[in-house]
């Protein structure tokens, strides 16, 4: 027999302040592959001629992947875990990428993905960089908090000396590019600080340096390039023009010329020394988002919404369709006399540019003159026709896998069925992380209704699909809200009836590596935690395609790393403490656990006298089997049981006239039977059995 009790808080304290996500991203494809788009692309090209260039690419999903190039393949040789809106090359081994979560990070880019060093001078995403060629140490972020800074990498690096002078304000204004160097304020108590570009208002979107790092150029929602002295911060001039966003920048070795594409659809270019637009490219049908050049300035490449690269010369204003793309164009880096193009598709692309004689390509015909007024003078003569692309095929491509554009959290609390951009229906495990079934190209909609389920479990996680695969999202306390029979999940080694909290054998399963390597460091042989700390089946994470873990670290950012790649020598301080807590006293954290109220009565029309009971709580997975053992228990008298003879009597649940299941909960019940606000009202009544 079960007594239904009344359930109380574990814990009358309760955390004010808003504790730190955890977040784990689930991965079932080939990891050495991107599945979201690329935002970014540098190249690092051999000093010596038997050793292998490197392309480095950015990506949506998370990840920045360095690839060895070869003459017919390219080897993705090392992932670094970083979510990365730009990324640029510092000297021969440092690459610098900005991020969503305000940071600009360092990275030893021949490494195996060591992060050198995290800045978190910005407030808002940083979503773009410039580096200047030929001084190594200055990089410039941007991002949506209207902020620029330029940084000296190697100021950063430099323990600070006890005094210091601060920058000089007063540089003069040079554009030839004589300047080879930035001093910082390095004298503050708080560490090194960058020079901060004073004035802007509204985000930044893109940011371009000449060689030498002295002169500056940023542009975003303000629709106007502003100029900048990046030795001390200070604005040189704006110039006006573009209608629309500024969305890339060029300048030229020397500082002397600027290139800017924009929403607006337009390339422009400027003369910073007159301080004018000196001529404008109407070649796109939609936004312009990437520009690169060829080394002398002479002819430009741009791509954008509109799918499309081009090839325009500066000086003639002719322009020829190279090839188009099926996504739009984000980002394009030259490499010989080729150029990578990344898209908002997983693929990347290279393309023949005749990068050192870019003229040969017009020599096949199918240009066209760029106008400097709007797109519809810019083809007028070719009115009624249509451009054919001088390219149909890329002459190399790095492929990546499809990724995930559709969830729905399947109501066991348990399952998410997916679809990615390929079309193909997948159901995922996210207590194990692996999909269990892959459905291939079929209805998504058809398939939701197939795995319905009449069952009631607490929101205990979140998930969403922004890099491309699948991320589930833990916050406490609600994350400790579901709770389970054991006998639910098929766990032999437990009574049916024990209680099992979702959230915190997921938790035990992630972290089952991290805990091992963290015990044999330590030298802890403690047999009786080894039990506690037992993974279950149902919460055995994949060895192979590893999910990893992102969460707030204490000083770096967004903290990000794959489950086996973790020794256990990690900062504690870098996971949330209610994580740990979990895992290291394998019980849930204080919590206020959420209970049901509901009415127990006699079934109207029951022939025989009964008792009668007030409102009851219980959790919300009790069964109705308990409901039914309760009132068999409780409300029936031996008097009513001696009424039914010889015949062994049942009682049987029911609500709105309907008879329950046994295995059903009262969620459930409430949920998809009641249906209703109001405290749920339960009959039973008395059947004889045969």
């Amino acid at each position: 027999m079960h007594r239904l009790g009344i359930a109380r808080s574990a814990s009358n304290s309760v955390r004010p302040s808003k504790e730190k996500r955890f977040t784990y991203v689930l991965n079932d494809g080939d990891d050495t592959k991107h599945c979201a788009g690329v935002n970014c692309l540098a190249v690092l090209k051999s000093s010596k001629p038997d050793r292998s260039s490197y392309l480095f690419t950015g990506s949506r999903d998370g990840t920045l992947k360095r690839w060895e190039l070869n003459e017919e393949d390219a080897t993705c040789s090392a992932t670094f875990e970083s979510h990365v809106n730009d990324a640029v090359l510092v000297g021969e081994n440092t690459l610098v990428s900005c991020s969503s979560d305000t940071t600009v990070k360092t990275w030893d880019c021949l490494s195996s993905g060591i992060c050198t060093r995290t800045f978190r001078q910005h407030t808002d995403y940083v979503t773009c960089l410039a580096a200047a060629e030929k001084n190594c140490n200055i990089v410039a972020s941007g991002g949506l908090g209207a902020e620029v800074f330029i940084w000296d990498i190697e100021a950063a690096f430099t323990p600070l000396s006890k005094s210091g002078e601060a920058a000089d304000e007063d540089h003069p204004i040079d554009t030839n590019g004589s300047s080879n160097g930035i001093s910082s304020q390095t004298n503050l108590p708080q560490g090194y600080v960058p020079i901060s570009a004073k004035g802007r208002k509204e985000s930044v979107h893109a940011l371009a340096m000449n060689d030498t790092g002295n002169l500056l150029v940023s542009g975003g929602t303000e629709k106007a390039v502003r100029v900048w002295d990046s030795r001390t911060g200070s604005k040189m001039m704006k110039l006006r023009g573009h209608t629309d966003n500024i969305r890339a920048l060029l300048l030229d070795s020397t500082g002397r010329f600027c290139l800017s594409g924009s929403s607006d659809s337009m390339i422009r270019l400027w003369d910073l020394r007159q301080q004018r637009c000196v001529h404008s490219y109407a070649v796109h049908t939609d936004s312009v988002w990437a520009l690169a050049s060829t080394p002398n300035f002479s002819h430009v490449y741009s791509g954008g919404r509109d799918l499309s690269l081009y090839l325009t010369d500066l000086q003639t204003r002719e322009s020829i369709l190279l090839c188009t793309n099926e996504y739009p164009i984000q980002q394009l880096a030259m490499h010989d006399d080729g150029i990578w193009v990344a898209t908002t598709d997983s693929s990347v692309h290279r393309w023949a540019a005749e990068g050192q004689n870019p003229k040969k390509l017009f020599q096949s015909g199918g240009s066209f003159l760029a106008g400097n007024l709007s797109f519809s003078r810019a083809r007028a003569s070719f009115v009624g026709s249509t451009l054919v692309p001088l390219y149909r095929e890329p002459t190399f491509s790095i492929n990546g896998i499809p990724g995930i554009v559709q969830y729905e959290i399947l109501n066991n609390k348990r399952h998410v069925l997916t679809k990615d951009n390929a079309g193909f229906v997948k159901l995922w495990e996210i207590t194990k992380g692996v999909v269990t079934e892959d459905y291939g190209q079929v209805s998504f909609e058809k398939k939701k209704e197939e795995l319905f389920e009449m069952v009631s479990i607490p929101t205990w996680f979140s998930v969403d699909s922004r890099l491309g695969n699948l991320s589930v999202h833990l916050d406490t306390p609600q994350c400790f809200s579901a709770e389970v029979y054991s006998a639910d999940l098929n766990i032999p080694e437990k009574a049916e009836d024990d209680k099992v909290n979702l959230a915190q054998e997921t938790l035990k399963g992630l972290f089952a590596h991290w805990l091992s390597k963290k015990k044999h460091k330590s030298g802890s042989q403690d047999g009786a935690h080894e039990n506690e700390s037992t993974v279950h089946p149902p919460f055995e994470f994949s060895t192979t395609s590893p999910p990893s873990i992102i969460t707030e670290g204490s000083h770096n950012g967004l903290w990000r790393k794959k489950i086996t790649e973790m020794d256990g020598t990690e900062d504690e301080q870098d996971l949330p403490w209610w994580v740990l807590y979990c895992i290291l006293h394998n019980r849930c954290p204080p919590r206020q656990q959420t209970i049901f109220s509901f009415y127990l009565q006699p079934y109207e029309g029951l022939t025989i006298q009964t008792m009668r009971q007030g409102k009851l709580n219980a959790p919300s997975y009790l069964r109705i089997r308990s409901v039914s053992n309760y009132a068999a228990d409780k409300l029936v008298t031996e008097k009513q049981l001696d009424s039914c003879g010889d015949l062994m009597p049942s009682v049987e649940i029911l609500c709105n006239n309907q008879v329950l299941k046994s295995d059903m909960t009262v969620a459930t019940v409430r949920a998809y039977i009641w249906k209703r606000h109001e405290d749920l009202v339960l009959h039973y009544r008395i059947m004889p059995e045969t």
